[in-house]
């Protein structure tokens, strides 16, 4: 199964809008997929609502992918803390990520993809080698979250 992380909290996000693109690219190829929002999720304290969370999403997952906004050059950190308070063992070790990067500028968050790419694989997470940056988000997405750029 694949859990796909939206790297962030804020509402209306593109990063939550690519999110639901990869949720729909692998659906409609039958492939088990759901998707984890960072939105209204206490990421400060790990509590009982959190570890629900956890158990439904994160440690089933085999395979992650991160839609990983930039944040000041590099990756949020509310995607750091939700990291930080998950039990690293059972979520993380010896599983697969792939990487998307978002950005408005014209780099699709490189940076901030090698940040997340160390303190993955501090945990054993073996990252793609292929990561894939969009960038100039606000110029290649609609408002509906459909990517309408071909490239």
């Amino acid at each position: 199964m694949y859990t796909i992380i939206s790297g962030t909290n804020r509402l209306n996000s593109y990063t939550e809008k690519v999110a639901l693109e990869y949720h729909k690219f692998l659906t409609n190829r039958n492939i088990e997929a759901t998707v984890f929002s960072l939105k209204n999720i206490n990421v400060l304290n790990k509590n009982a609502a959190f570890t629900i969370m956890e158990n439904k999403f994160l440690i089933p997952a085999e395979k992650f992918i991160l839609i990983v906004p930039e944040y000041n050059g590099t990756f949020p950190g509310v995607l750091k803390a939700m990291i930080d308070i998950t039990d690293i063992k059972k979520v993380w070790w010896w599983k697969k990520a792939l990487l998307t990067g978002i950005s408005t500028g014209r780099a699709g968050n490189l940076r901030g993809m090698d940040h997340i790419t160390a303190c993955l694989q501090y945990m054993n997470v073996y990252v793609h080698p292929n990561k894939v940056p969009i960038s100039l988000i606000d110029k290649v997405m609609d408002e509906d979250g459909i990517i309408f750029n071909e490239n």
